[in-house]
């Protein structure tokens, strides 16, 4: 898997994200927006989402191997809710990033950790 390839259409779809995130639901491009956004989920998915489920089933098995593994998707923006294993019981995230692809362990307000990079 080409990680440059991942990195550019995870790129793409978090700008169109962005750009629904601008537009009001009373807008008419609202629904159209939308119905893009859901379709680049799922070719992303159907692309990526075997060679990212692995990778976040490493991070999961190094970081907080008791909560389970969800779609690559649910990982961006604000990331997944998990249960660290090691230190103290922390609200912390996971959260899949682009430019560069990577996955990172936020914990507390300000702390972002790289724990896995492409």
């Amino acid at each position: 898997m080409d990680a440059k390839e991942v990195d550019k259409a995870l790129g793409r779809l978090a700008e169109k994200r962005r750009e629904l995130n601008a537009v009001d639901y009373s807008n008419p491009k609202y629904d159209e927006l939308e119905e893009e956004l859901h379709d680049m989920e799922d070719e992303f998915q159907e692309k990526y989402g075997a060679f990212l489920e692995k990778v976040l089933q490493e991070v999961h098995n190094s970081h907080c191997p008791e909560n389970d593994v969800l779609l690559p998707i649910a990982y961006m923006g604000d990331g997944v809710p998990v249960e660290l294993e090691k230190g103290p019981k922390k609200e912390a995230r996971l959260i899949l990033e682009a430019n560069p692809l990577r996955i990172l362990l936020r914990t507390g307000k300000d702390h972002n950790e790289v724990v896995w990079k492409a």
